[in-house]
């Protein structure tokens, strides 16, 4: 199933959503009272981010119908 291409899309999907969570939770974080983030901060934590979303969605692949989804929520086309 990771050879096709809709793996991929929703992997993609699920990589650069997470990436955007984490970064608004770092830009968040970086607001707060007596907190300051170094500006490279962001863009690490956000890769970092999307760089275990697609390992989950691969090792996710393993199991159930293939899908980058752990639970075989949605159906792949």
């Amino acid at each position: 199933m990771i050879f096709e291409v809709a793996f991929w899309k929703a992997t993609a999907e699920r990589a650069v959503s997470t990436a955007a969570q984490v970064a608004l939770v770092g830009w968040g974080a970086g607001a707060l009272p007596n907190t300051s983030l170094p500006w490279w901060t962001l863009p690490v934590m956000a890769l970092a981010g999307a760089g275990l979303s697609v390992l989950k969605a691969l090792a996710a692949s393993r199991t159930g119908d293939g899908g980058p989804s752990l639970t075989n929520a949605e159906e792949l086309h």
